[in-house]
């Protein structure tokens, strides 16, 4: 039987996605949940597992393609089938049924109906390695471990962070980045650590001039979907402040508690999902998208939270249905999805169909920003860092200056349908929660 394997959805608003690079040819074997290629979209780099175990028939596309999703990539002969079933010759690596004739050149002794061993194959120019077990490991993995001659003892110290604890292309590239393994064959191997550093940075200084840097690929597809999102969406930004005095001291003197309580943490940003959520619940025209001349009203409050990368890049992992979950909930969920995706161990599903996003720009100590919405969504919040400012206080005994604690926040929104006073009304009340969090029963 002959299995079509298309490529997966790979996150909400995104139709395609470009080939960075095959780690299967044609006649290869392969089995279930080894990575067949990798691709790239706008939001995430993404290891594409066979669906099945079998062999490689044909290969329908070409590294740096762009594919749609849903499209087919390639076709796998499932395991036990005929590959003649898709026209082609069965390849030298199949194995031979019992009834089958043994060609001259084969072993007889081979014929038997216990499948002979997979080997991974390897180039005649792959350098000797030292002895690693392998047989767990995806071929990528492979071959980066051979590539950078990474022992068995060393390998039982990364932790695999794969299905089942396997180890996947980015623990490797992690363990490599701190050890600083230098490929097998490569001029640097003879040379020390500290002289391949010297060598490196002096390869990759400026001379004074201008230097021209190529972008990733994930941040050219950024930059394709922020200036979709500008040519779609009619932007609108409205700003307001938030005096989070009160709230601040509450988390500071009950975080430590929280943790011991709970096992996680309670960041600022637990806080803002869960009075956003409210805010949502009363506003739902807010949590929204445009289809056609329609709102569609979204029955789950699924919030983006924006997420920078150690490469700089972004990425935008999704709390969904956040409106099921008590604080403490979405503590333990936030400080989950955020971590691994700055790991780079993020499902497909875990970034997509998102209905509100919010950007943490306080984090970077930013006071306020202009943000763009991030498609088909209709908006997202901003909120900046808290500082402390002088601010006149309303009190029985007139007007005072205080110092008190101050939050700015940036709402930008889509004008086509909502304007000035819907989104002011739900950037007020999103204040009006943070003045007036509700602590009661969180410890």
């Amino acid at each position: 039987m002959i299995k079509d394997v298309l490529l997966p959805e790979m996150g909400e608003s995104i139709t395609d996605a470009t080939i960075i690079e095959w780690h299967v040819k044609v006649g290869d074997q392969v089995s279930e949940d080894d990575t067949l290629l990798e691709v790239a979209t706008d939001k995430v780099d993404s290891e594409i597992p066979s669906p099945v175990s079998g062999t490689v028939q044909e290969i329908l596309a070409k590294k740096d393609d762009v594919i749609s999703v849903g499209s087919v990539i390639l076709k796998i002969s499932v395991n036990g089938s005929d590959p003649a079933e898709a026209g082609q010759a069965a390849p030298k690596s199949s194995i031979q049924n019992k009834e089958e004739q043994p060609s001259k050149a084969t072993n007889p002794k081979t014929t038997s109906t216990t499948p002979a061993p997979k080997v991974q194959s390897k180039s005649k120019t792959t350098p000797a390695t030292p002895s690693v077990q392998t047989a767990s490991y995806s071929p990528l993995v492979k071959s980066m471990i051979e590539k950078h001659a990474i022992s068995q003892s060393d390998l039982s110290k990364i932790v695999g962070s794969g299905k089942d604890g396997r180890l996947t292309k980015r623990d490797v590239e992690a363990y490599i980045k701190e050890q600083e393994v230098i490929p097998l064959g490569s001029p640097a191997q003879k040379k020390s650590k500290s002289a391949a550093k010297s060598t490196s940075t002096k390869d990759t200084s400026s001379s004074g001039g201008d230097q021209l840097v190529a972008m990733s690929r994930m941040r050219k597809m950024i930059s394709k979907h922020m200036i979709q999102s500008q040519e779609v969406s009619a932007h609108v930004t409205s700003f307001a402040e938030a005096d989070v005095t009160d709230l601040v001291i509450w988390r500071d003197r009950i975080k430590k508690g929280f943790l011991e309580k709970h096992n996680t943490k309670l960041t600022f940003t637990t806080l803002l999902i869960d009075i956003l959520t409210k805010a949502l619940t009363e506003f739902p025209k807010i949590n929204a998208s445009i289809v056609g001349d329609n709102l569609l009203i979204k029955k789950d409050i699924n919030i983006g939270v924006a997420t920078a990368l150690a490469d700089g890049n972004l990425i935008v992992p999704v709390l969904h249905k956040v409106d099921n979950y008590s604080l403490t909930g979405i503590a333990s969920r936030l400080n989950d999805i955020v971590n691994r995706a700055r790991k780079g161990d993020l499902a497909p599903d875990e970034i997509q169909n998102g209905t509100f996003t919010l950007t943490n720009i306080g984090t970077f100590n930013s006071m306020m920003a202009t943000p763009i919405i991030n498609q088909p969504q209709l908006a997202i919040l901003a909120t900046g860092t808290i500082k402390k400012r002088p601010v006149v206080i309303e009190t029985k005994n007139g007007d005072a200056i205080m110092i008190r604690r101050i939050m700015y926040l940036s709402l930008s929104y889509d004008h086509r349908v909502i304007d000035g006073y819907l989104g002011g009304t739900f950037l007020n009340r999103v204040v009006e929660l943070l003045e007036n969090y509700d602590t009661t029963g969180v410890l």
